[in-house]
């Protein structure tokens, strides 16, 4: 199994199998999220209690399934790193952690915005909320450990660490509205029983967050690819001061 996962996290073959998806992940990201901002916008009805507002779901939702699926892979591929040494997994990690950070954010924004008509204010200090936050400050930290480190090994090793840790925040996030009483709906999508709101509200939800994946993707692709370049140039540059 490990040999596999070597073979598939060599670099160059990496690039050539990014290189097929790109086009097809760009393309699905402009359909749907036009598919999607269509029924957002104009085929979903308005909320008997929200009105209008309710449509900031539809950015605000995708953005926060997006910000937690972000941060899991991320830790999968810490791990991977770690265990394996696969030269792939921490730049895989690095370069979707900027990704995350953008998802998390729109998502405590819109959120704001989204519980201020709601709840008569832009912040509350509850569980999901905080949780929220916490993620986002994981992200920034991330980032920042990468930066402070002259030797990527090194960085690659301790910035692992740090979300490896912070993974215990994904289920906290997800499980906050259930384990304490806050102001934030509970789930609503994915229950034991079977989504509870209506298909005129679910299918464009569900189109959005699948047009935010593939976003993802395109976007990943195109930092992997660079982080990639940057490392091989970065061994040029060691070869021609060695020699």
């Amino acid at each position: 199994m490990a040999i596999d996962l070597h073979k598939f996290a060599n670099p160059a073959r990496f690039l050539r199998i990014t290189a097929v998806i790109f086009p097809w992940a760009a393309a699905l990201t402009l359909l749907l999220l036009g598919i999607g901002l269509y029924f957002a916008l104009f085929v979903s009805p308005e909320d008997y209690q929200q009105g209008n507002t309710v449509r900031i779901m539809f950015v605000h939702v995708p953005a926060a399934w997006m910000s937690m699926s972000v941060y899991s892979m991320m830790a999968i591929s810490a791990a991977v790193g770690l265990i394996w040494k696969h030269p792939v997994a921490d730049l895989s990690a690095k370069a979707a952690a900027p990704i995350g950070a953008c998802f998390t954010f729109l998502a405590l924004v819109t959120g704001s915005l989204w519980g201020q008509p709601m709840w008569g204010t832009f912040w509350v200090w509850d569980a999901r909320l905080t949780s929220m936050l916490i993620l986002f400050f994981l992200y920034l930290g991330y980032m920042a450990i990468w930066e402070s480190y002259d030797d990527p090994s090194k960085a690659a090793k301790a910035a692992a660490i740090l979300v490896l840790v912070g993974a215990i925040n994904v289920p906290v996030i997800k499980f906050s509205v259930d384990w304490w009483n806050t102001l934030h709906q509970p789930a609503s999508v994915a229950t034991m029983d079977g989504p509870k709101i209506h298909s005129s509200i679910l299918t464009p939800l569900l189109i959005m967050g699948t047009a935010y994946m593939s976003l993802f993707v395109t976007v990943f692709i195109i930092r992997v690819k660079a982080e990639i370049l940057n490392r091989r140039l970065r061994m040029m540059r060691l070869v021609q001061l060695e020699d």
